[in-house]
């Protein structure tokens, strides 16, 4: 982008919204922040022009402060605990807005909140356009290739993940020989990778997608070093993600750690399949 645009940065938890940050800058753009008390990573504050904590549900100050600031692009990085966010107190404009939703999954609600931003003039902006680096590759990116069991899981892993992204209930699934062993809720993927690997045993394949329909401007999957970690603890063995929809932090040290652990990793797409 040749033109300097004043960023919008709506920061969560996690390296995510530092790197969102220093992105954007190094294109020359001016970022201004607003955080959440609890769930954002405040190092974000260090390296902004300006930044606002707020409280989930205040919409109507988070607006406001981005239009005194001059904002013109929106960008929501970094990760919101969902289970604390049950204990948000909405002002009147994110009490109508939720009132308008026929359900609160995760797709329909960032929707909703996208269009809220558009209705002021903002533009809002995929996080992975200020980091591209952290889409993750296609193809095979471990040592190791995946065995005939585990190839076989990628494919039904594949296709459940993205049924139930169909219907907005998460983004991954651990499978065993075939068998769904746990589906991604509310828990977050670490902690389905746990159970599902409890109830699987050793050589679960765990498989993370992008939902069908998905707005990937504001939600896109995203996997890291301790997911990865976390595998090796709970005996998984294959983590497929879908390659350029996704975001893969850490990624060198992650296929360092899975090399040395013989854990594969495979960057999917369709087209891998055919193969």
């Amino acid at each position: 982008m040749s033109t300097v645009e004043t960023i919008g940065l709506i920061a969560g938890g996690g390296q995510f919204p530092l790197l969102v940050a220093k992105g954007a800058a190094a294109l020359g753009h001016r970022v201004v922040a607003v955080s959440f008390k609890g769930h954002s990573n405040d190092d974000v504050h260090d390296i902004v022009d300006n930044w606002k904590e707020l409280k989930l549900g205040q919409l109507t100050k988070l607006v406001n402060f981005f239009l005194e600031n001059g904002v013109t692009q929106v960008v929501m990085a970094g990760t919101i605990s969902k289970p604390k966010a049950f204990d948000m107190r909405p002002d009147l404009r994110t009490a109508k807005m939720l009132f308008r939703l026929a359900t609160k999954g995760d797709d329909v609600l960032l929707r909703a909140i996208t269009r809220e931003f558009e209705s002021d003039g903002f533009k809002v902006v995929g996080p992975h356009v200020y980091a591209p680096e952290l889409l993750t590759p296609c193809g095979l990116l471990t040592k190791r290739a995946p065995n005939e069991m585990e190839a076989n899981d990628l494919i039904v892993g594949w296709k459940s993940a993205r049924e139930l992204g169909r219907l907005d209930i998460g983004q991954c699934v651990v499978v065993k020989d075939g068998v769904i062993t746990a589906v991604e809720a509310i828990e977050g993927t670490d902690a389905a990778v746990k159970r599902g690997c409890s109830h699987g045993g050793k050589g679960c394949t765990i498989v993370k997608v992008f939902k069908p329909g998905q707005e990937d401007r504001v939600d896109m999957p995203s996997i890291g070093f301790r997911t990865v970690q976390g595998m090796t603890e709970n005996g998984a063995t294959c983590l497929g993600v879908e390659a350029g929809k996704s975001l893969f932090f850490d990624l060198e040290k992650s296929i360092q750690f899975a090399n040395k652990n013989k854990i594969t990793i495979v960057g999917l797409t369709d087209e891998w399949f055919a193969e």
